[in-house]
């Protein structure tokens, strides 16, 4: 076997005081002015940001609520002034995906000082993507989170250029997260269906991972043990959406997640969901979830021993790559994941610009087999 598998520095603190190592984990960063970067939801929720801001300190010298779902350009350019103005020396995002993207994509514009079109991800003139190389320092990032994102632990930010509808996606490993706080009463912040959306995608880049043709038993490992805490606590969140336990597992299970598919890469599903999302009803994790059984079965061609594994993951007696779709549906339908798309308002006519943009996208790149245009018009068709 030969294998590659580089782990990055992470620190995660969890439980009722873990806001408490904020202040030591900045110290030891050499980090005094510290930026708060979040949604204007999180204010409803004076109590849980007392407990960050009480932890922080001296430390807190601004706080932007200016984050705006998918990450629209607009807003994390406001977000770059606001990190500039006030001489920021670290970055705390605090909510769900869109706020740890904001905070990640703000300090790439603010360290690289150029548009963003020429530091985003484009095709070259051979038609490949390419990802330029962004040398700036940036600040560091800590995550105190009210979702199970899996945004935690990635180098990518993907911001929404919303006069064009493009996906900018940048990439730099210097902005990913220094670490993680999962703080219970922070964690409550969030309404049940956000933590349930983003749980989802949680599940199905795990699923996606497991598919990957690169074997890397490390990462398999934690994409393992990240879909069986999904099944594990997600019907308990549903049962009861005011116990903190489940969404806390559930965070964990993004951050293995998240961390298990970078070594992997993503996939068909993500892909997708990145084109589709902003324009249906429904969050990236549910369109996700949804396209998975399509993407599997796409995938299984290529892949069919890898579903195998995962077969034997979800304890089916039946080791088949159709066992397991089978499975998966029935796993979405018990998580109550729509079906169709036409049932989260996406559009027939919006398919073929979905189609082009998904195109575009790195992820899509990742999977086990990559897809032509015709493939991805196919299986959004059969999909919606």
């Amino acid at each position: 076997m030969n294998l590659r598998h580089i782990t990055p520095a992470f620190r995660t603190f969890c439980g009722e005081d873990a806001l408490q190592a904020l202040p030591r984990e900045l110290a030891r960063l050499g980090a005094r002015r510290a930026v708060i970067i979040c949604a204007p939801a999180i204010l409803k929720h004076p109590d849980a940001l007392r407990r960050v801001h009480d932890a922080l300190g001296q430390h807190l010298v601004g706080q932007f609520d200016g984050v705006v779902e998918h990450s629209p350009l607009p807003a994390v350019e406001q977000a770059r002034r606001f990190l500039a103005g006030h001489d920021a020396e670290a970055v705390i995002a605090v909510g769900g995906g869109s706020s740890v993207v904001t905070a990640r994509a703000a300090s790439i514009l603010l360290a690289e000082g150029r548009d963003i079109r020429q530091l985003c991800t484009h095709r070259d003139a051979d038609g490949r993507l390419v990802s330029p190389r962004l040398t700036a320092p940036k600040l560091p990032q800590w995550v105190i989170p009210s979702t199970p994102t899996t945004a935690y632990g990635k180098a990518g930010s993907a911001v929404r250029d919303p006069d064009t509808g493009e996906r900018l996606a940048l990439y730099d490993p210097k902005t990913r997260a220094q670490g993680l706080v999962l703080d219970p009463v922070m964690a409550l912040t969030a309404p049940a269906g956000l933590a349930w959306s983003a749980a989802l995608n949680a599940f199905s880049l795990a699923v996606e991972g497991l598919q990957s043709r690169h074997v890397d038993p490390l990462a398999d490992a934690q994409l393992s043990h990240a879909l069986r805490t999904v099944m594990a606590w997600l019907p308990r969140l549903l049962k009861d959406p005011r116990d903190a336990q489940p969404r806390l597992h559930l965070m964990l299970a993004a951050l293995m997640s998240g961390e298990g598919s970078d070594h992997t890469g993503g996939g068909l599903a993500q892909a997708l969901a990145h084109a589709i999302g902003p324009r249906s009803s429904a969050a990236n994790g549910v369109v996700e979830a949804l396209l998975l059984p399509q993407t599997m079965r796409f995938n299984a061609i290529a892949v069919g021993h890898r579903l195998t594994l995962i077969a034997d993951l979800l304890g089916l007696a039946e080791r088949s790559a159709e066992g397991a779709i089978a499975e998966i549906e029935r796993l979405l339908a018990l998580f109550k994941v729509p079906i169709r798309l036409r049932d989260i308002d996406v559009s027939q006519q919006s398919l073929t610009e979905a189609t082009d943009h998904a195109m575009d996208d790195w992820a899509i790149t990742r999977g086990p087999r990559v897809p032509q245009r015709d493939d991805i018009e196919e299986l959004l068709s059969t999909a919606w």
